[in-house]
Parts: C-alpha cells; structure tokens; sequence
C-alpha cells in the first residue's frame, strides 16, 4: 500500500511538472519567443517544479524524524 502511494505521488508531481513546463512554453510562443527560447523556458520550469517538490519533500521529512 506504501509503495502504491509513492508512486501515485511521483507520478502526479511528474505530471503537474509536465503541465506546468508545457503551460510556460506555450505562454513563452504567445509573447513571441523563438522555439529554443520556449523549450528552454518549459525546461527551467519543468526543473523548478520538481526542485520544489523535492525540498517539499525533504523538509516534511525532517518534520517526521
């Protein structure tokens, strides 16, 4: 049951990663940015959701030890 959790975790955070990078690409192509420029703006962005996630995570963790 632990693990099912995890995972459904993981993959939720992965997936809101996806949106969030695919939704500043998009906001990036709608102010007039250049395709690598876009892309490159969804990755940052794709990287600080996760980084944020992880230090979520991490810090919950320390609150339960």
């Amino acid at each position: 049951m632990f693990l099912t959790a995890v995972l459904l975790t993981v993959t939720l955070v992965l997936v809101i990663a996806l949106l969030a990078g695919a939704a500043a690409a998009k906001l990036a192509r709608l102010e007039g940015v250049g395709y690598p420029a876009a892309l490159r703006q969804a990755a940052v962005t794709f990287g600080a959701v996760l980084t944020l996630a992880v230090a979520i995570a991490a810090a919950l963790v320390g609150l339960s030890s």
